[in-house]
């Protein structure tokens, strides 16, 4: 399995080798303590409450394909910019297609290595109230 990222266009592909692997302790990695997911506007996840969301996706079965689309840094922070699809079929043989394009914010810890501060993996929807 690959390590925590060194470089921070490399913290998607991280995730996903991670995520694809099913393994929740592995996935968890790739978050700083504290990082916040979004998966829902308005409803940040943070703690168990986000690594289980994370684990309950993964536990799908379903592969996760990351695409950066940018990466801005600037010190310990950067921003990455992310298309996204997890498609195939599930354990049940359901079929599974979500998709989106994240916003997300890795930051690089003491260790020199990268790990998500905020993950909205919906991060490009509208979510003004209008909009919901």
């Amino acid at each position: 399995m690959r390590q925590l990222a060194t470089r921070p266009e490399d913290v998607p592909m991280v995730f996903a080798e991670r995520f694809n692997s099913g393994d929740p302790v592995a996935l968890a990695e790739v978050y700083e303590e504290g990082a916040v997911l979004v998966l829902e506007p308005d409803a940040p996840l943070t703690g168990q409450d986000a690594h289980a969301a994370n684990a309950q996706l993964a536990a799908l079965g379903v592969p996760i394909t990351v695409r950066p689309r940018h990466v801005y840094t600037t010190g310990d922070l950067t921003l990455l910019i992310v298309d996204w699809t997890i498609d195939g079929t599930d354990r049940d043989g359901r079929p599974v297609h979500i998709e989106g394009t994240a916003t997300d914010v890795a930051r690089r810890g003491t260790d020199g290595h990268w790990r998500y501060a905020i993950d909205n993996p919906f991060g490009t929807v509208d979510t003004t109230p209008e909009q919901r």
